[in-house]
């Protein structure tokens, strides 16, 4: 998930940003979303690279869960479809929903607005940025082609004599 270094989220805006290039006074940024809207944001204007961001694991103090990882495990788990809606949901449920993903997560350092924003986020990149997930249905499909030509063939060949 090397693309993460250029999706970033805006402080005080909402949704994911493509990080385009670097100017003089900031960053020039692009939404993830149908519109692809640019926009100039300034240098005081925090941004957070998703690359940098992690979950705390309660293993040990220092011990985190980058996000990248995290996304692939939500993916592995779930596949793009969420059991809840993380902007409805009570903070019970997107507990009880981050548990069933990461049961080791530090319970007294992630709030449940910092699960909102991770499944949001998540969300955002299935519907925008799919290539980052791996496909799970590509490897039968692919089995099933070389078979199916190869049945073709024999019946061309014997349509033709």
């Amino acid at each position: 998930m090397d693309l993460l270094n250029e999706v970033a989220h805006i402080s005080g805006k909402s949704g994911l940003y493509k990080v385009l290039k670097p100017t003089r006074t900031g960053v020039i940024v692009e939404t993830l979303d149908a519109a692809k809207q640019k926009s100039v944001v300034g240098g005081q204007t925090r941004i957070s690279v998703l690359k940098d961001i992690s979950l705390y694991l309660d293993d040990h103090q220092d011990s985190t869960l980058p996000l990248a990882d995290l996304f692939l495990q939500i993916h592995a788990k779930f596949n793009g479809v969420l059991p809840i809606e993380a902007k409805k949901a009570s903070d019970a449920e997107l507990f009880s929903t981050l548990a069933t993903v990461v049961p080791n997560y530090d319970t007294d350092r992630v709030f449940a607005s910092d699960i909102k924003k991770i499944l949001s986020w998540y969300l955002i990149l299935v519907a925008n940025s799919p290539e980052l997930f791996p496909a799970a249905e590509k490897a039968p499909k692919a089995e099933k082609a070389p078979a199916e030509k190869a049945e073709k063939k024999p019946a061309a060949k014997k349509a033709a004599k």
